[in-house]
Parts: structure tokens; sequence; C-alpha cells
């Protein structure tokens, strides 16, 4: 079918601001969106009020409106720009909630703006729980039991028919937001109190627990020619009752029978049809029984969403691409895949490697927070990792993590403390061990490995926990391979590496110097290899050239002969770094593009915009750790390395880099030491005249103490390398000095802690700048409304300066310029 004529004008809405359940994997969807819609001619709007993503650049639409995501603002802007459609479904849970919004008050239909790939029919069967159950009852399948409350009287009368556990969830919200797992009816009353004291009208959906169930995930395609296909298959690691973006997944699913996969399948087109949505992606949620194979339908997104992102980057499939492309008239068969080049986009990926991937926590943030995982998502970013199997995948993303984790974790090595003290007998151990199991929290799968070590059976671990008793034997395999490394013959050298053991951790468990473990590595050929990701299992060329790092014979990559540079990206999302990095990145490669550089990047978040294989020339699927970055400049051997585009987490690589005699472009090593080592720049500062508190840097505890008496309080106490003010205390007293210090010597990892003397009642700026080594320019000062105190991150600014007077705010210009 011919691209549709009928409409010349498209406004596209975005997600807003990250938040804990929405990270920027919405910024990779509706970018994707765009730049599809206008390589096929349609002039496309966006709004979107995120300034730190790619999304808002100006290059991704004809016009960027950074503007709120309320109904009245979306209604300024279409009666501005008169477009002829609306596409709502690549910015995630508060586009759809906008589109139903401006829907019911009459403003598409008054402008004529019609909706593309989703009606407002299917907005709500998926997602008003009591209308999806009762679709999934007309087509005759199985539904948890349970029903909708929308008041707290109908809640109590639901409840007293079914037993507890219940798991409890509103609808029209994002990550299980305002749900959870009640267990006994004191908590029960609570929950919905709360719900219902904050929101009258919401919607309260009561069902039976099918904890312990395992879960699978389908992202499935369907064009307007009725063309259906499955995208790839997600299973969780953890079983149902842990929210899917809290869950360890990985593609393809495990431990499903081809029989039921294909019931899966089935069910999934057949849904996708009865609901209504005309073109796109979707992604429907499922929990099979592990003994009796009873298949429940837990959900349906008509749009798409982290999983999608996840799967994109799994297969090289890019669902959000192809979703716009669909909603503008084209079909499956009319599009090409765009790994073989050759195929077309209806067919289903086959895929010869195993992804993984790990969501990353940082409730050490949140004092006082509860780490239990549950049915309302708490992580705050994600890893991608591949393999040529699950244990290699498994191993890798727990490195990607960048915990300071060589693979996967006990908890001793987590700096758990509950668990092991010298004092406890094996019984004492298994017991405390045990209770960590019992209740899903970041620290599962670290207590699952002590519970091996401990010599617990998979039996038993599979009856405490839920997971599948196929993942606790690739477990198991991995801690038995950890024992044979303590005298390793050359076959267990060889499986480790294929297993995702770092020279450094074979080298700590069996005590070989690193030299030796090099030369004996070396001498069986232990190399690393280059796997190509494609979506057909090698039955047809890839072209695109998008490959991660395994230990095989047969090496996919062929490095090209042309100038190359290498820019290493940031890693997962976290409390303190969000998407700003990938779109520093994101120009950085454009910038190295137009001045002729092949560009090759190296990143392991699949939500990111960075990581779709078509941004940079070469892309590598990879952990930001010192072996693996190597091992892919090795390979390379590029003109050099980027490393401040990435935020902290390459910068924390640069010695080594530079060490392994490769050049660090831009900013040089030396200054970036003199940056982050709290000392060097302090001694800097004083040796070049410019006026700062009094300030000194202790090396430990006693150190900053004694610092401290001669400074005086209030201080502010700051690590050095650390990311989002990680540690940093104000301090007014010697007791709340020593309370700061404990977490602050442990950030410095061996580098000076600064203690300056606190400015009460000042004025903070911030000031971004560019230098190339003569002049400096500088686009804008920024002033904090708030007193310096709060972290810049936090703090709300203004730009133009409108407390400083002109001649403060240049004497700030002239000051950063020197």
């Amino acid at each position: 079918m011919p691209v549709r004529t009928d409409i010349r004008k498209i406004l596209v809405i975005g997600s807003g601001p990250i938040q804990i359940g929405q990270g920027c994997e919405f910024d990779y969807s509706g970018t994707q969106a765009c730049l599809a819609l206008k390589d096929l001619g349609f002039e496309v709007a966006l709004v979107n009020s995120n300034p730190a993503t790619i999304m808002t650049d100006s290059g991704t639409a004809d016009r960027v409106y950074v503007e709120p995501l309320t109904s009245d603002s979306l209604v300024g802007i279409l009666e501005r720009e008169r477009p002829d459609a609306l596409l709502p479904t690549v910015g995630g849970q508060v586009a759809l909630n906008l589109f139903l919004e401006l829907e019911s008050q009459g403003h598409l239909q008054r402008l004529g703006v019609r909706p593309l790939g989703v009606t407002s029919e299917t907005v709500v069967l998926t997602e008003d729980r009591r209308a999806f159950r009762q679709l999934l009852l007309q087509l005759g399948l199985d539904v948890i039991q349970g029903d909708v409350a929308h008041s707290r009287e109908a809640a109590r009368q639901i409840a007293a028919g079914l037993n507890f556990p219940l798991v409890v969830r509103t609808s029209f919200t994002l990550g299980g937001a305002g749900g959870g797992m009640v267990r006994s009816i004191e908590q029960f009353n609570e929950l919905i109190d709360r719900v219902f004291h904050q929101n009258p009208a919401a919607q309260m959906v009561i069902e039976e627990s099918i904890v312990g169930w395992k879960e699978y995930e389908l992202e499935v395609m369907r064009d307007s020619a009725g063309t259906f296909v499955v995208v790839c298959g997600v299973e969780n690691v953890n079983p149902m009752g842990v929210h899917t973006g809290d869950s360890i997944t990985c593609a393809p699913c495990m431990t499903l029978t081809d029989r039921e996969y294909q019931q899966l399948r089935d069910i999934a087109k057949e849904i996708f049809a009865k609901v209504g949505m005309e073109t796109g992606g979707a992604n429907i949620q499922f929990a099979v029984h592990p003994l009796t194979g009873r298949i429940i339908v837990v959900e349906m997104n008509p749009r798409v969403s982290r999983s999608s992102a996840l799967v994109s980057k799994a297969t090289g499939y890019p669902i959000a691409r192809i979703a716009a492309q669909l909603a503008v008239g084209l079909t499956l068969a009319e599009l090409k895949n765009e790994i073989t080049q050759t195929t077309v986009a209806a067919f289903e990926p086959s895929i010869d490697y195993v992804v993984v991937k790990i969501p990353r926590w940082d409730f050490a943030k949140y004092k006082g927070a509860s780490d239990e995982l549950g049915v309302q998502m708490k992580s705050v970013g994600e890893v991608l990792a591949f393999g040529r199997t699950f244990r290699d995948a498994f191993q890798k993303a727990w490195r990607s993590l960048e915990l300071g984790y060589e693979g996967w974790p006990d908890l001793r090595q987590t700096g758990d403390e509950l668990h092991l003290s010298n004092t406890q007998s094996r019984e004492e151990k298994i017991a405390t061990v045990l209770d960590k199991l019992s209740d899903p929290t970041p620290l599962l799968f670290p207590a699952l490995k002590t519970a091996l070590q401990l010599g617990l059976t998979a039996e038993v671990i599979h009856e405490r926990t839920g997971i599948s008793l196929w993942f606790v034997d690739q477990l198991r395999q991995l801690t038995n391979l950890e024992i044979q490394l303590q005298n390793p013959d050359d076959s267990v050298l060889i499986r480790a590496k294929q297993d995702g053991f770092t020279q450094k951790s074979i080298s700590l468990l069996s005590g070989i110097q690193p030299t030796e473990l090099e030369a004996r590595t070396s001498a069986l050929g232990l190399r690393p290899t280059f796997k190509m990701v494609d979506s057909c299992a090698g039955e047809f060329a890839a072209h695109t050239p998008y490959f991660y790092k395994t230990f095989e014979q047969h090496d996919e990559n062929v490095p090209s002969a042309a100038r190359k540079i290498v820019i290493l990206g940031s890693g997962p999302n976290r409390i303190g770094q969000g998407v700003e990095f990938d779109y520093s990145c994101v120009h950085a490669v454009r910038a190295a593009q137009d001045a002729g550089y092949e560009v090759i990047l190296v990143n392991c978040n699949p939500e990111t915009v960075s990581t779709d294989h078509l941004v940079s020339d070469k892309l590598f699927i990879e952990p930001l750790h010192c072996e693996d970055v190597l091992d892919v400049l090795r390979a390379e051997k590029p003109h050099g390395v980027f490393v401040q585009f990435g935020g902290q987490s390459p910068l924390k690589l640069a010695k080594e880099i530079l060490a392994a005699g490769f050049n660090i472009l831009g900013t040089p090593q030396e200054v970036i030491e003199l940056a982050e080592n709290r000392d060097a720049f302090g001694t800097f500062i004083n040796k070049h005249g410019f006026k700062v508190p009094a300030w000194s840097t202790g090396l430990g505890y006693a150190d900053c103490l004694a610092q401290a008496e001669s400074i005086g309080y209030p201080l502010l106490v700051r690590p050095s390398y650390v990311l989002g003010g990680r540690a940093m205390k104000i301090v007014r007293s010697e007791a709340e000095l020593k309370a700061a210090l404990a977490e602050a010597v442990e950030a410095a990892q061996g580098h000076p802690v600064l203690l300056d003397k606190y400015l009460e009642q000042a004025i903070e700026f911030d000031v971004d700048l560019v230098c190339d080594g003569r002049s400096v320019f500088i686009p804008a000062v920024m002033e904090h409304i708030e007193e310096a105190g709060i972290h810049s991150g936090d703090s709300t600014s203004i730009i133009p300066c409108l407390r400083a007077p002109a001649w403060l705010e240049q004497k700030i210009r002239v000051l950063c310029s020197d």
C-alpha cells in the first residue's frame, strides 16, 4: 500500500521528564518515529518538555515545542500548527493519557486531527482493567480471578471473595504506580484508603495472586493489511510478583516449549485483532503456571514501551521506526529489514545468541526507602548484555551495572554485611540466606549465589524463590566453575572465558598472576572475538556493523582501514545520570562523522538513541568496563578515544586507556585528573589566585577530622571522582562530620575528600563553555534560584540571570575564560 496522501503534517507527543518507571526509552522511540516520518516526506511537529533528550533537538522534527505536556498546552499547539494527524503511541503512558483527554474534550474532532496507529477505544479497552478482562472472557481466554473497584466499599467486597495474598493495581498508570502486593486485610485497607484519598475517582484492580508463575512478554507488530509478526519473546527470570521493569529478563524465551510458544503467539494475534488496534507495535504479558501450564493474559500495552526499546536492540528490529511507517500506510511487506537489506520486515526475527537485561536501582540515595520489589516499578535504569549462552550474557550484564562487579556477585561482593559473619554456624548462615531469598530485592541473585556456595540444592532455591529450575541450574554451573577455577586446567580456562569470566576474576579465583594468566590464555588461543547482531541467525548476510564480544574461533568483525575514533557512552541510567549524556554522545558521533571519521560507539544501555545501530558507523554493545573496552580498542585500533561525552563512566577508564597506548581525544587525561581530584584542583585554584572558601583535603577518616578542625563549621564534604553529588554533605558539627565521612571516604576509593567552608546564603551559578585551546565560548550563565548547597541537578535554574547584576555576570564570564 502507498504512503497516505491525505496527511501532510503530523504532531508527535513526547513523554516528558524522566521518572521512576519511565527512562529514556521514549526518547529513543520518539526520535525514531520523527525521523522515519520526515524521511517519508511528512512535516513533523513535536511537543515534549524534556530538554536533555535528542528528541527535543532541533533536527529531530521540523518544529519542536518545549512546552508542558498538558491538554491546555497541546490545544494551543494544535490550533497553531493545524496538523492532519496525531501520533500518541511513542510517548509512553503520558502521551496516551493526553490523547484520551484531547479526544474526550472534543478538540481532535473540532480541529480535524486524526490519531495514527491507535484509537481512543483501543486505549480504553486495554487500559481499563474491567473492559480488558471482559474482552478476554469473550475470547474464551483464562483470566485472573478478581474485579475492579471504584470505591472503598466495593474494594472490600471484592477482597472478601478472594484469598490473600492479593495483587492490587490502579488503571491508567505507569510502572505499576499506586499498586502493590497485600498479604493481610490490614495491609489491604491501608492501601485502598491511601489510593482513594489521593484520587476518589480511582479504579482499583483487585486480583488473586499469581506470584511464582512464570512470566513472558511478546513484542508484536501488525500492519494495515493484517500481517502479524512476533518480533521477540522475552522471559522474566524472576517469576510473577516482580514488575517486569524490576525483573532480570532474557531473550529468547528459555523455558517455553514450542507448543506453549505457539499458544502465546496465537493468543497475542487474536487479542491484537480484537482490541481494534489498527497498526503498529504493542506488548502483551502472559503468566504461565509452572506445573499445569495454565496461561493467563496479564495485560497489553497498545504502544511502544521500555520492553520495545530492549527488543529493538536485542534483535536489530527497530519497532518504533517501523510502527511509525505502518501508521502512515506502509505495510510490513513493503519495508526492508535494515539488518539484511535484502529481506522484508514481514518476518519474525530468529537470533543465535542470548541477551540478558538487568535493572539498576539506586536505593542508596534514598535512606530508609524499602528495597522490596513488587508490582510497582522501582528501578532507575537497566543494562543489556549479549552472549553466546545465558551464562555468558548474565555475567556480562552484572559487569555492565558499573557497581564494581567483575561478574555475577555473591552477597559478600555486594558489600552486604548481614550474611556469613565469622561467628555464625553454617546453619545460621543458611537461615540468613534463606530469609533473603524469600522476598525479592536487588540482592536476590547475589543471595542465590551465596545459597549455592553454601550447598543448598536447586530444588530448595526454586521452592523459596519461584525461579525456574533451568535458570537455577545455569547459575549452579557458574558457581561450580568458580570452584574448578581454584586449580584450573586448560579446559576449565576455556570454559570460563566462554562463560563470561574476566581475566581479573579468573586471576582472583585461581591465584594465577595476571601476566602468567595472559600467557596461558594466549597459548590456548583464547582471544576475544566479535559476533554480529543479526535478526535471522545467520541465514542471510547482515550488513549493519553491530557487534558483541565472545570467545570463539571465528571473528565476524572486519575492522576497516578508515581513520576512526571510538566514543564511550554513559552506561545505565541512574540517579544523577539520565539521558543528557546520550544526547552529547549522539551529537559527538554526528560531529565526528561530519569531520570525515568512521565513528565507533561502545555502550550497554538499551534505552538510548546512541545504541540505535543506525546512529554510529559501528556499534559495540559492551560493558563500560576496562577489560571489555580495551578489547574493542585493540580490535579496532582507533586514531583516538573520546571519554568526556559519556559522563563519569568513561572518565574513570581514561587512565587505563592511556596506559594501554591509545590516544585520549579532547580533554587530556591530566586535565581530567586535575578537575576530578579535589586536592589537585584546590592547589590549581590557589596557584592561579582565584578566590575560594577555606579548604583542605584528607585521605582517610582521621586525616579528614584533623583538617576539619582548622577550617571550622559548617563544612561541605565532597569526595573525588563521583557522579551526581554522591556522598556530598553539608555538616554543621563534628558528630555530623563523622557520620558523613564514612560514606565519603568509601566513595572516594582512595582519592582525596575535599573539606571546604560552606558559604551560607550564597547564590550559585553554573557555566558551560567550549574551548579550542585558545578561545572560550560561553553560551549562557545559569543562576540557581535556591541558595548554594543544593546540587545543581536538583536546583531550579534560570537563564538569563535575574538577581545577579550585569557586572557580576560579566566577571563570572571573565573568570571562566581565564
